[in-house]
């Protein structure tokens, strides 16, 4: 019995041509639509910092009468009176308290935290997997449960009301997270880097600033951001422990609230300062922080 084999079909350059651009044509509408999308996300995100900077730049009457996105249609009402204002109630001091406060907090993290981790990850010694579950217990520790011990050691020690005591409470609760953080990225870094530079003679100090400390800037830029963020915004460590003359940008504006209630005119320009220094920094090192983020995601 024979087989007769069925004649092949010839393949259509027309419709393989047609096929081809249909596809083209299908992902750069996609492309286009993703971006699209992702710029409306953007501005809808930045909105309400338009709002706020707008609002900064109004006088009080026009505030108090429409609404900020009135500006477009009557752009004579910018003005900058609001911020000098703002530096005339002493606002320039609080913030450089903020930042005599916050650089040092996240400079220490970072670089304490660095070489705790460091030690964790790759230096054996007695007791070391005891003391780093230590470590990650005082994760939970909440802020709130500490405040009054060390508001009385504060006093016996003299620095409570001080910008150092400040810094050394943001410090001492910044330690935990940013050990952990670095520990598990410097434990995915390979062994045989470092068994080289011991090959070669180098000392641990050596091999942590020659070899691991470059490879770890991703984590570290992402370690920043997050420390960096956490003690520039926050205001409940500056109403225990600063007092009028060392007090931050946020306690100022807290204070201001309480004293002239809905004092729009000194409140918006201060957030808006307040909220600019983080979004300059976030956009400058947005790129590390991402590769930090995905750091150790895939092998």
């Amino acid at each position: 019995m024979t087989t007769v084999a069925e004649p092949a079909i010839e393949p259509n350059p027309a419709s393989a041509v047609r096929r081809g651009a249909v596809a083209r044509v299908a992902d750069r509408l996609g492309g286009g639509l993703v971006q699209v999308f992702l710029i409306l996300i953007a501005l809808f995100w930045l909105l309400p910092t338009l709002g706020l900077l707008v609002v900064s730049l109004r006088g009080e009457t026009d505030n108090n009468s429409s609404g900020w996105w009135t500006l477009f249609t009557k752009p004579a009402q910018l003005t900058f009176e609001n911020y000098s204002n703002l530096l005339a109630s002493g606002f320039d001091s609080s913030f450089w308290n903020t930042v005599l406060i916050t650089v040092p907090a996240t400079l220490l993290v970072i670089g304490i935290a660095a070489m705790a981790a460091y030690a964790f990850a790759w230096i054996e010694f007695p007791g070391r997997d005891t003391v780093f579950l230590v470590v990650i217990a005082l994760l939970v520790v909440p802020v709130q449960i500490a405040l009054i011990p060390i508001a009385k050691l504060y006093g016996l020690l003299g620095i409570f009301g001080s910008v150092l005591g400040v810094v050394l409470f943001h410090v001492a609760f910044g330690l935990p997270f940013a050990i952990f953080l670095l520990r598990n990225f410097f434990a995915g870094i390979p062994r045989e880097l470092l068994e080289a530079a011991r090959m070669d003679g180098a000392p641990e100090w050596r091999i942590f600033v020659t070899v691991v400390f470059p490879l770890a800037k991703p984590a570290i830029a992402s370690l920043g951001i997050f420390q960096f963020l956490w003690v520039w915004n926050d205001l409940l460590v500056a109403l225990v422990f600063a007092d009028t003359d060392n007090q931050p940008m946020t306690k100022a504006l807290q204070s201001q609230m309480r004293q002239f209630g809905t004092n729009v005119d000194i409140l918006a320009p201060g957030a808006f300062l307040s909220l600019l220094v983080p979004l300059v920094l976030f956009f400058a090192f947005q790129r590390y922080f991402v590769q930090g983020m995905l750091a150790g995601s895939v092998k």
